[in-house]
């Protein structure tokens, strides 16, 4: 979060409740083929009902993938019961090895915070998911010493670690002041020390994924500022207050689904109206490559948006 923010929070009343969550899920979404999920926010694992919305989705015979993202800081109690309930796929948000420049990222409480995002990691290891990735946003001058640290956890265990170019989401000033770190710069340094080669492995995500030679593990670069690839993008964003969106960034389009539940619009009605998104999707996807993210302003930072 940028220093200084205010947390501004919903109103419980507002959020999808978790019948909305999965009447959503099987009465729209997977008529319209969605098969693959993944549950971010914010921070996921702050609902009460997290593990049960994980079964559920883990569970319905047309989920073919199901991850979440998350900072990891409430893994330790609840990785277990997330693996038990179904879910396979962790991506764990942890931009720094030291906890002292964790806390200088995160704020009060850095430390104890670092500590307890480091356990979650190591239980969710031990547990078994698999994949296991660690997310890394690199901010020049906040973390850029730390690339090999970070990419030597790849070496000695199958950890998947990816790093994510700094986009001026929310943290204008921040951008201003330390701008970003190309990935293809990156990964020169690590080619350097170590050697770099392309991996077998292939992700789900947007990531050009690599590996240092005889590692177990692989390297994963998001270059959305260097390397855009919003025309490539097939996802979609479901808020947790029930608006639909094609884009991380843009908010064409958008749909209030939680809405239109509550006004006892048909289901296939609904489905109607997303389907129409969908169809626009492939237009906004080139206007955002086009016009690019760099300098540009947006009035949600990434921790209301997600990962």
């Amino acid at each position: 979060m940028p220093e200084g923010a205010e947390l501004d929070y919903i109103l419980k009343q507002n959020l999808l409740t978790k019948a909305e969550i999965l009447t959503l899920l099987q009465e729209v979404f997977i008529p319209l083929g969605f098969r693959k999920f993944r549950l971010t926010g914010g921070e996921p694992l702050l609902r009460p009902d997290v593990v049960e919305i994980v079964r559920e989705i883990a569970t319905n015979p047309a989920t073919e993938d199901l991850a979440i993202t998350t900072n990891g800081f409430l893994l330790p109690s609840l990785a277990q019961p997330l693996y038990d309930a179904g879910l396979r796929r962790i991506n764990i948000s942890i931009d720094s090895l030291d906890p002292d420049n964790f806390a200088r990222l995160i704020g009060k409480q850095g430390r104890f915070h670092w500590q307890q995002t480091w356990k979650g990691i190591q239980i969710a290891h031990q547990i078994g998911f698999n994949p296991l990735k660690l997310n890394v946003v690199v901010i020049p001058g906040v973390n850029d010493h730390e690339i090999l640290a970070l990419a030597a956890l790849t070496i000695n265990q199958p950890w998947h670690i990816r790093f994510i170019e700094f986009m001026p989401i929310g943290n204008q000033d921040l951008f201003q002041q330390q701008a970003w770190i190309p990935s293809a710069q990156l990964r020169e340094q690590i080619r350097q020390h170590w050697g770099l080669i392309e991996s077998k492995v292939k992700g789900n995500g947007p990531a050009d994924v690599f590996k240092i030679p005889e590692a177990k593990g692989t390297l994963g670069f998001i270059s959305q500022m260097s390397e855009c690839f919003c025309d490539r993008c097939n996802r979609m964003r479901l808020s947790a207050d029930g608006w639909l969106r094609p884009c991380l960034l843009n908010e064409t389009g958008q749909i209030n689904l939680k809405t239109l539940l509550n006004q006892g619009v048909e289901f296939s009605k609904i489905r109607e109206q997303v389907a129409q998104l969908l169809a626009l999707k492939p237009e906004i996807n080139y206007k955002q490559r086009d016009s690019g993210t760099q300098g540009e302003t947006y009035s949600r930072t990434m921790s209301q948006i997600g990962g």
